[in-house]
């Protein structure tokens, strides 16, 4: 192979994908939006993984880090998000050398002189990678193989319940009133803005449960008000004790603590249709059944994020219709059916597309499934860099053993109490520090 490996995105899954190319000798540069690689992780670096170091190290990248001199931290710590950058990520990324570049955006992949349609001559054409750079500059790169491991952080879920913004939603947003992330309550200035006002939290995944224990933690005189788009609570505060991850397990049990202590107002079956604006200044939210939220000064949504394919659209890619995950990874990771622990083994073979060399990993290759754990990511690299290579053994030779809660459902079972939306989240998804604690678990 002349051509390098091209990998969009500079966050866990793309810099352990250029580790296991560049230890079999391939050519590999990483473009990273960010101004650092890791970016998307800073940006919610107040926030504590539910996964221990052991699990968030990939076995290429350690064996690379250590040639370094790099000191592995502790293995029975639990990192927040600043941590896994700091001690992990940026000195990944300062091993592989040039071959990660910053402030660099994949814009679109094709296949040289051929658009989606054209068969004449596809199978012989160079993919090619647009780039733009922080500075308007644009370039244009032959590769010898892709990797799409940009993630999902970028493209959370609308608060509107059919998956589309609701009416008012945009202009509330861009007014400052509705956040998409879990803010950062330890910083006086993001405290301040919710301390003392009305706070809606929209969602029943972990990040929802990390902003209801967030909140009664750091803005106690804050009102909380809970709203879910299911039925009822049901297995929403997952498996306490039973939890094979033990963070994510008193992260539930926190968050039931704070509903049955009083603390936080829960209305079930809320489906969001319009966010109105009064005289005030304060919010409105309407249900599509006329049942109306009032009085609210700002909105956490924490319903999940979705894959951006726009830019792949040149490609031949092979996608489920539901989860918008490849077609042959679908009935594996379908959270209905799935948790993070019972994902069944899979690689290369999954995530292959009908155009050649393409493939999506990491969280998004699980499109719209929250059952995305980080060990999960590095094992299908390790396979896709074995196939690029060439050593088709290898990239089928695929053992993946996760944590298993027993209780992950998914968002497809929200309008009963069966599901929990968001089981496992975004590179195992995090747990806020609790309040006034430090521990290295």
């Amino acid at each position: 192979m002349t051509d390098p490996v091209v990998i969009a995105g500079g966050g866990p899954v793309g810099l352990a994908a250029a580790a296991e190319l560049a230890e079999r000798g391939l050519e590999v540069v990483v473009f990273e939006r960010g101004a650092t690689a890791g970016a998307a992780v800073a940006a919610w670096g107040h926030v504590r993984l539910f996964s221990a170091w052991p699990e968030l190290i990939a076995p290429a990248a350690r064996r690379l880090l250590e040639r370094t001199g790099w000191t592995p931290p502790p293995s029975d710590a639990y990192p927040t998000g600043a941590e896994w950058v700091r001690d992990y990520l940026a000195p990944l990324a300062a091993a592989l050398g040039d071959r990660v570049r910053t402030e660099a955006e994949v814009v679109g992949v094709a296949r040289r002189g051929r658009d989606r349609v054209v068969d004449d001559g596809r199978e012989t054409e160079p993919l090619t990678v647009h780039v733009r750079h922080a500075d308007g500059r644009e370039e244009r790169i032959r590769a010898g193989g892709f990797i799409d491991a940009s993630g999902t952080w970028g493209t959370p879920n609308p608060l509107g319940g059919d998956g589309l913004p609701a009416l008012g939603e945009r202009a509330a947003a861009q007014a400052g009133r509705i956040d998409y992330r879990v803010p950062d309550l330890t910083r006086p200035a993001v405290r301040d803005r919710y301390a003392g006002r009305h706070v809606v939290v929209a969602g029943s995944g972990h990040s929802a449960l990390t902003a209801l224990v967030s909140l009664i933690g750091h803005a106690g005189d804050a009102a909380v008000t809970w709203l879910l788009r299911r039925g009822g609570i049901g297995d929403t505060f997952g498996g306490g004790d039973a939890d094979e991850l033990p963070a994510r397990g008193r992260l539930g049990q926190q968050a039931r603590a704070a509903v049955e202590s009083g603390g936080v107002r829960v209305v079930t079956g809320f489906r969001t249709a319009a966010v109105e604006s009064g005289r005030d200044g304060r919010l409105r939210l309407v249900a599509e059944d006329g049942r109306t939220v009032d009085a609210v000064d700002r909105v956490v949504a924490l319903t999940g994020l979705r894959p951006e394919l726009g830019w792949l659209s040149e490609l031949r890619l092979e996608l489920d219709p539901t989860l918008q995950a490849p077609v042959r990874l679908a009935p594996l990771i379908d959270p209905n059916v799935h948790s993070c622990g019972s994902v069944p083994p899979h690689g290369v073979r999954e995530l292959a597309h009908p155009e050649p060399g393409v493939y999506l990993a990491g969280m998004k290759s699980y499109g719209r499934a929250p059952t995305f754990l980080a060990l999960t990511g590095y094992e299908q690299v390790r396979s896709i860099a074995a196939a690029l290579a060439g050593d088709r053994d290898a990239a089928e030779r695929v053992e993946l053993v996760l944590p298993e809660s027993g209780v992950c459902g998914g968002s497809g079972g929200y309008d009963g109490d069966g599901g929990s939306g968001g089981c496992c989240g975004v590179a195992a998804e995090p747990e806020l520090i609790q309040l006034g604690v430090r521990r290295g678990r």
